[in-house]
């Protein structure tokens, strides 16, 4: 935990923030485990007042691994897709996934890039299932736009006095949004 705090924070007063942001939001949406979120709080409790640049840029960057995820499962499942979801033990939610999609692929990309429901999965098993390319993207856009301009605008908000409280609490705030990745995966679980 701490060798992730002094990551996360050593992040925030970078001049590489920006790129480092990018890079997770992508690598968050194909295949790593650890939200943009963490980092984008990180970066505007310094930076507040460009709260819509940092949450635009962590929306590329989460879009743009969205893509990669989905042309992952679409066109190389086999070779790589199929191992990123045995790593996360997902393979009776990604049957369960193709069902929702069967019944409203809109509204399944939206609710996994809105909410802490693994969306990788969701990227991935999008190209298996070959939803519509276009409506993969619109439901991406609107729900990973509302998601980190939520966090980006409630940063704005709080200002800079949220940096000393996420240095003094980061480990909860660790905790609690581990907990959200958990909860995610096994919304996955029970409810699809």
């Amino acid at each position: 935990m701490e060798r992730l705090k002094k990551w996360v924070l050593g992040w925030k007063n970078s001049p590489y923030a920006p790129w480092a942001l990018f890079s997770l939001a992508l690598a968050e949406s194909s295949f790593f485990p650890i939200p943009p979120d963490v980092l984008l709080i990180a970066i505007l409790a310094l930076n507040f007042n460009r709260w819509k640049i940092y949450a635009f840029l962590t929306l590329l960057g989460s879009l743009a691994g969205g893509i990669l995820g989905y042309y992952l499962g679409w066109g190389f499942f086999s070779l790589f897709g199929q191992k990123i979801i045995d790593f996360y033990h997902l393979q009776s939610a990604m049957e369960a996934v193709g069902l929702k999609y069967h019944q409203n692929s809109f509204l399944t990309v939206f609710t996994a890039a809105f909410t802490p429901i693994p969306y990788k999965l969701i990227t991935i098993s999008a190209g298996v299932f070959k939803i519509d390319f276009w409506t993969f993207i619109l439901a991406s856009i609107i729900g990973r736009g509302a998601r980190f301009f939520a966090v980006a605008y409630i940063m704005k908000l709080s200002g800079p006095k949220v940096e000393r409280i996420l240095e003094k609490y980061f480990n909860l705030a660790s905790l609690i949004f581990l907990g959200l990745l958990i909860g995610g995966f096994l919304a996955i679980k029970y409810l699809f």
